[in-house]
């Protein structure tokens, strides 16, 4: 990959980029393309200054040039002038230069960056039809907004989000999986089935994590994930979920989500455990994001409403000091194997690895 696109990379996503750093050289490129184009996509729909129906249209424009039905570049201008952050900025001025990377991949290959981005990008649209009101009323929304009165639209359904964890994120893990399985360990005696669903059950774990801990702003954007089925019956509205009058109700819902992520990311620590011993690099690259995102679950499920608000996060320095006693422990089974408990908890002091 070239120099411009690595940094540009590691501007994007200091997270991914250590993850990426990690992974051996031979899916290095492949992985990092489509988190490229997939962070493009993410910041068209993220644009919210520009309407709607242009965002969309914008997004329509990029999945056709990655797959190849559109050969005239993409316009977009206004989108750049409306970008806050530089590297965002630069991700859309730099579109082509990514979007000609693709045609550097073998045929294989190319075949899956091209279906995984096809689903997340079609997730993306879903996202701004669903949470965007008509274009005719887009003006109405933003007097109500002037007002301080936005109405919050949440998912109908448990199927709903389920579907939206896989096409923006569970996707991903079964990318991954073929990719590194492909280039990899092509021959290793594997439960085929059962390692695709783990890691498309790893992907939905991180997304729900997401989902969870951005809450608060989600709700502040108008869009509330948390379905309204499951709402509904505790009496619950968006608008007032983080109501401290409603703490006890909301958050009896909101634990229940957090064991279904963490139910999701166990799946995803045996797929890390799936992995032939050999490959320590891939081995460390998904279990930093699960070990990450476990700690992230106990930081969640301690919070009260008021905590919420303030957005949870994991420390860098505790980050770091996960990915240094994981990378101690990945020659080590039985300290590898302690790195997540039986409960599922995720070690986060060296004392546990003594």
């Amino acid at each position: 990959m070239p120099t411009a696109l690595n940094d540009l990379l590691k501007a994007t996503s200091r997270s991914f980029y250590l993850t990426l750093r990690v992974l051996p050289a031979r899916v290095r490129p492949q992985i990092g393309l489509a988190y490229l184009l997939a962070r493009t996509a993410d910041t068209i729909a993220d644009t919210e200054l520009v309407r709607p129906a242009l965002r969309r249209h914008a997004l329509q424009i990029l999945r056709e040039r990655i797959l190849g039905l559109r050969e005239q570049p993409g316009n977009f201008t206004d989108l750049v002038r409306h970008q806050g952050s530089p590297a965002e900025k630069l991700l859309l001025e730099k579109v082509e230069d990514s979007l000609a990377l693709l045609q550097t991949l073998s045929p294989e290959d190319l075949k899956l960056v091209r279906e995984v981005l096809a689903t997340i990008t079609s997730g993306q649209e879903l996202d701004l039809t669903r949470f965007t009101p008509p274009e005719s009323a887009f003006q109405r929304d933003e007097d109500r907004l002037k007002l301080g009165l936005q109405s919050i639209i949440a998912l109908e359904t448990e199927a709903e989000l389920d579907d939206y964890t896989y096409r923006v994120a569970g996707c991903v893990g079964e990318f991954w999986t073929k990719i590194c399985r492909a280039h990899l360990f092509p021959r290793a005696g594997l439960d085929e089935k059962q390692f695709i669903m783990d890691g498309i059950r790893f992907g939905k774990g991180l997304q729900l994590v997401n989902i969870l801990r951005d809450l608060p702003a989600d709700l502040k954007r108008g869009r509330c994930y948390l379905p309204a089925e499951k709402l509904e019956p505790a009496h619950l509205l968006p608008e007032t979920l983080l109501s401290p009058a409603n703490e006890v109700k909301f958050l009896k819902i909101y634990r229940g989500y957090l064991d279904q992520a963490e139910s999701h990311l166990r799946a995803g620590w045996n797929y890390t455990n799936t992995l032939p011993f050999g490959q320590f690099r891939v081995r460390l690259a998904c279990a930093w994001p699960v070990l990450i995102g476990m700690r992230t679950i106990e930081k969640l499920r301690a919070a009260g409403v008021t905590e919420l608000r303030r957005r949870v996060k994991v420390p860098r320095g505790e980050v770091r000091g996960i990915m240094f006693r994981s990378t101690l422990a990945s020659p080590l089974p039985f300290a590898w194997r302690r790195l997540v408990s039986e409960g599922g908890k995720a070690v986060a002091s060296g004392d546990e690895l003594a």
